[in-house]
């Protein structure tokens, strides 16, 4: 701020003291914003490859008749259905993973083992 008050006059620039006082506030809010956004994204567990995938849930986005897309954590994945079509909109659990395709099942992780 002092260097704001005695820099921008020679220049001819003059901003009244409640104008500064209103931008060092934003800025301080701006500050505070970034470094919650900052910490709020380095204390995200890494997901370590596809493998960690499997008992991930996800929503089909594209029909799965048996191949669509489906999204997982805010992400698109080429998937196929391991037992019949699934509609857009219906929730599935990732139950195998070939190559960079998921096979997915509809229902939960629970609901797959109770069935085999």
């Amino acid at each position: 701020m002092v260097i704001w008050r005695w820099g921008l006059p020679r220049f001819e620039i003059y901003i009244p003291l409640w104008g500064l006082i209103a931008l060092m506030v934003a800025w301080g809010a701006y500050a505070v914003y970034t470094y919650r956004m900052g910490s709020r994204a380095l204390r995200k567990k890494p997901v370590a490859g596809l493998t960690a995938m499997v008992g991930s849930k996800g929503m089909v986005v594209n029909p799965l008749a048996p191949e669509g897309f489906i999204r997982i954590k805010g992400e698109l994945w080429r998937a196929t259905s391991a037992d019949k079509s699934i509609e857009v909109g219906e929730e599935v659990t990732v139950v195998e993973q070939v190559g960079l395709k998921l096979i997915v099942s509809k229902g939960s992780p629970g609901d797959l083992k109770g069935a085999q």
